[in-house]
């Protein structure tokens, strides 16, 4: 005779929607360690060694909730390459777009150099400490780039130039070594003929195309009239630049706290974790890049 079996009953949960679809800013935040498809969508030759990238995101909700401030950095990934570290370009006020300058310095950025318009790569971020725009607002700006540097004052100097209506005066010390290495050379060039804007490029070492100033980042000091009550400075390039810039600018009275350094110190991983970029006892992809001078002088080795 048959054994009598226990029948087992299975409760069956009636079909429930799934979850409400993630926004751009959800997305980003559950893993920030993944980059996101981008397209090159125009590439500037700046100089020899130097080009002017614009990506667009490729997922319209990742598009639309980007967002940095001047100052910030992404990390920029090639496929089957790398990833890499650079600073924004691009104004927080272009909205859709996001402007990256690259050096050809090694494999990484070779490789990017010989990429075309249409090209896909991943950007994530963005990450690190801006300047403090909303705290700027209203006072006389002056800004102080040598070589590189200009590339994340870009950012800033676009967004002074989009609301120009929220800032004051505002002085632009850019310094290169030759007339072949200043990068937009057409933007300031613009620049140079409006009356709202105190532009001083300069060389180390003119050619006989050069019209502009002759000598180091500080030579333009000499004459510069500033309200130091009134003036904030910001700062970026080589590391060699900031102690001398920094004693012109409080030559001219300009306050400590009102002084901020972008440093570009060997940043890797973005978020604090592998330590390249470690400085005294502050990781500069988080910590910074930009940092008042008040806290960079305190930083051993930072300067």
């Amino acid at each position: 005779m048959p054994s009598s079996c226990a029948v087992s009953t299975v409760r069956v949960a009636p079909h429930e929607a799934g979850p409400e679809p993630r926004t751009g800013a959800q997305m980003m935040a559950a893993n920030p360690y993944r980059p996101w498809p981008a397209r090159i969508t125009s590439i500037t030759d700046l100089t020899a060694t130097e080009k002017l990238f614009e990506f667009r995101l490729i997922d319209e909700r990742i598009r639309d909730a980007f967002s940095h401030e001047p100052g910030q950095f992404v990390e920029l990934s090639i496929f089957g390459v790398g990833e890499a570290p650079i600073s924004i370009s691009s104004s927080p006020t272009k909205r859709g777009f996001i402007e990256l300058t690259v050096r050809r310095a090694g494999t990484f950025t070779e490789v990017l150099h010989t990429m075309q318009c249409g090209d896909i790569v991943g950007l994530r971020g963005p990450f690190g400490r801006g300047f403090p725009v909303d705290e700027m607002r209203g006072h006389d700006i002056l800004l102080v780039a040598g070589g590189l540097g200009i590339a994340p004052l870009r950012s800033l100097i676009n967004n002074i130039h989009d609301e120009r209506s929220e800032f004051g005066k505002v002085t632009i010390i850019y310094g290169s070594r030759n007339p072949s290495e200043v990068m937009f050379r057409q933007q300031f060039e613009m620049w140079r003929h409006r009356k709202d804007f105190d532009l001083h490029l300069t060389v180390d070492h003119p050619d006989d195309t050069w019209d502009g100033e002759v000598g180091v980042v500080t030579k333009p000091f000499e004459h510069l009239e500033i309200d130091a009550s009134n003036t904030y400075g910001a700062l970026c390039g080589p590391p060699v630049m900031y102690r001398f810039a920094i004693d012109e600018m409080r030559k001219k009275n300009i306050s400590y706290d009102r002084i901020y350094v972008s440093f570009e110190r060997h940043m890797k991983c973005g978020m604090g974790k592998c330590g390249h970029c470690q400085i005294g006892h502050q990781y500069v992809c988080i910590d910074g890049p930009v940092f008042n001078y008040w806290e960079a002088k305190n930083i051993q080795g930072s300067m």
